[in-house]
This record gives C-alpha cells, sequence and structure tokens, in this order.
C-alpha cells in the first residue's frame, strides 16, 4: 500500500500530540505551524525515537501497529533523519562520515550510491575536508549526503536550515530542490518558515496544539480563507504553471496556467514548458469591476469571487477562482465597499506582484 499513515497519541502533563495522517508515498510533506504546536515531536514519534501511542506504515511496511503489539525500533526502521545540527563526527574526514551510514546497510539493500549522493549534493571537492573546515551550509549537505547513504524508505528532516544564516540557507535550497526531483523518496519536512514550504512541498500538514487541523496540498491549503496561512500580511497564493517564453531583453518570463498567463521578472532563462511555482502575495492583488485600459500593471486576470470576509482592522481578504486556481486579494474595507464586492461576481485581479518560488 502507497503512502505514509501515522495515527499517533502521545500524553504529557503539559501537552497532547493527537494526529491521523494521511501522506503521499512520495515528494515532499512539510509539517509546518507555530512553535511548540508538535511538529518535531510528531517527526519524532513517526520516527520512533518517541514512544507514542498508535501506529505507523510507511509505504506497505509496518513500523508500529500497538493493536498487534508490533513495535519497530528506530535502528530497524529504514529512515534517514537530519537534524537541525548537521552533528558530523569530528575525527572524520566528509567521506568517512558519509561511509558510517553505510554501516547497517548490507550491500545488496543499497538504493541509494554514495558517488549519487555525493553528486547530488555537490560533495566532489570536499571529501577530503574535514568538519571544522566547512561552512554551515556545506556541514548540512554532508549530512543529508549521510542520511541518504541509508538508503531509506523516508527522509525525516527536522529544520535542517533553521541554524543557518540567510546566505548559507540559499546555499542549501538548491540542493535540496534537486534532491526531491532526482529520488523517489518521501520527505516528511519540519518548518517554521512558509518561504521554505511554498518552494519545497508538494503536500502541507498544518499543526497547531498537537493536532492536525488540516492538510493537503500545499497550494489549496494555502488559499483556504478558513485557515491562519490565508490571513495577515504574508498570505499568498501558490500558482503552478509552465514557461511559455522568456523576454532576454526585458527579463520577462512568461508563466501559462488553468486561470491564464503571468508574466514575472526573471534574469533566468527558463525552457519553453517548464515547471515552475509562482508565489503572488494577497497584498499585491487588487480588484476591478471593469479591465483597466491603461495600466502598469503587467498581470490582469478574469476570476470570480468565491470568498469575502474581513481580516483585521480596516482590511478584507477576497479569494478568487481563476480558472481552477485559487488567488487570494487583501484589500482595504473601503474599497471593498465601495465596489460592493460580494461571492459569484466576475472581476478583474490586477496581479503587481508576482515571484518565481526558487
Amino acid at each position: 500500500m502507497s503512502g505514509i499513515h501515522a495515527r499517533l497519541r502521545l500524553a504529557r502533563p503539559d501537552f497532547l500530540l493527537e494526529v491521523d495522517l494521511r501522506l503521499p508515498g512520495h515528494g515532499v510533506t512539510a509539517l509546518f505551524g507555530p512553535s511548540g504546536c508538535g511538529k518535531t515531536t510528531c517527526l519524532r514519534a513517526v520516527a520512533g525515537l518517541e514512544r507514542a501511542q498508535g501506529s505507523v506504515q510507511v509505504n506497505g511496511e509496518t513500523w508500529q501497529d500497538d493493536d498487534a503489539h508490533h513495535w519497530r525500533p528506530t535502528h530497524q526502521r529504514a529512515l534517514g533523519y537530519v537534524f537541525q545540527e548537521a552533528s558530523l563526527f569530528a575525527h572524520m574526514n566528509v567521506q568517512r562520515n558519509m561511509e558510517y551510514g553505510l554501516r547497517r546497510l548490507p550491500p545488496q539493500q543499497r538504493r541509494v550510491s554514495l558517488e549519487q549522493a555525493v553528486d547530488l549534493l555537490g560533495l566532489g571537492a570536499l571529501l577530503a575536508r574535514m568538519p571544522h573546515t566547512l561552512s554551515g551550509g556545506e556541514r548540512q549537505r554532508v549530512a543529508i549526503a549521510r542520511a541518504l547513504a541509508t538508503s531509506p524508505r523516508v527522509l525525516l528532516m527536522d529544520e535542517p536550515l533553521a541554524a543557518l544564516d540567510a546566505a548559507r540557507k540559499a546555499e542549501v535550497m538548491p540542493y535540496l530542490e534537486r534532491l526531491h526531483r532526482t529520488l523517489d523518496i518521501p520527505v516528511l519536512y519540519v518548518s517554521h518558515s512558509l518561504d521554505e514550504v511554498a518552494r519545497l512541498a508538494a503536500h502541507l500538514v498544518l499543526l497547531d496544539q498537537g493536532c492536525a487541523i488540516a492538510q493537503g496540498p500545499t497550494a489549496a491549503l494555502m488559499a483556504r480563507p478558513d485557515l491562519p496561512l490565508a490571513h495577515g500580511e504574508g498570505a499568498a497564493a501558490l500558482v503552478q504553471g509552465r514557461v511559455l517564453a522568456h523576454d532576454a531583453h526585458d527579463h520577462l518570463l512568461t508563466v501559462a496556467f488553468g486561470g491564464g498567463q503571468l508574466q514575472v521578472v526573471s534574469p533566468r532563462a527558463y525552457a519553453p514548458g517548464e515547471p515552475v511555482r509562482l508565489r503572488v502575495p494577497a497584498r499585491d492583488v487588487s480588484l476591478a469591476r471593469t479591465r483597466a485600459p491603461d495600466s502598469s500593471i503587467l498581470n490582469l486576470l478574469p476570476a470570480r469571487i468565491t470568498h469575502v470576509a474581513p481580516d483585521g482592522p480596516g482590511q478584507a481578504l477576497v479569494q478568487l477562482d481563476a480558472g481552477g486556481t485559487a488567488l487570494l486579494a487583501r484589500i482595504t474595507q473601503r474599497s471593498c465597499g465601495a465596489l460592493a464586492l460580494a461571492e459569484g461576481q466576475e472581476v478583474f485581479a490586477q496581479v503587481k506582484g508576482v515571484a518565481l518560488v526558487e
């Protein structure tokens, strides 16, 4: 049976984790929520590092089933675990650190070779280096490669970028994207950064006070007005599309999606047909009842209003359906009233800000 199913209950004096997660057996699933909501506890329970009650199955393999009195300890679970800190062995060079991950796995069970891990994470020039000579980003890449060397059935990552500064995060992120595109290994990724989630995760679990208040495709959850992600200054919609063309003179990328086309500034030239993910902040979407004839805004999309509600003092949140893609607009309540906006109306979404999620 494909997929990850974790039904877990862990009671502490001041905290209760109680979740029933049904997740895809491939791609990246992010566990997201405020500090103390249970993200890391949930990840550790899946790994068997915390003894929760319930059951855990990973792509047809049962790691825990308390009803059947079955418990597989962590060292017998085919998982890779990457912590916030790289925790490399200080007395071993990079190559020996990675080879350490191979020791518990017979050669015939190895599905990810050491050479493949080195290539995916760009470590070829670092193999002879000692950990103390590496940057934070380099150390974390080695830690990820060491986890991959065990050929895991699932890769668990607990805020792997949290200890890095902005420059080091930018260094590691492309390797994470490459890793997830190349290997058919499901990833459970804990993060408190919505930017990381938007960039990496196809599936999202939203946790609050030990409960999963929502789980599903990341784009769908980010645009749901009944969830906290859709509210406040950071609210944004994700748009999945494909590149139509790149204008090298104006550095403009044209991306087609179900609701039409969007243009976004991009110095990098993408190949036609290449899939891309765009982030459209709600604060950068304005609305009009009629098409504006002259405007500096490049992106004008016909859309239908599906939800209107107050969103803080003087603000309103409007959810839109643009050809099957959900968008959000955060406008003033005065503008909402002046335009007499209501569910079911056809409007034009004027999208000022669009960013490539890269």
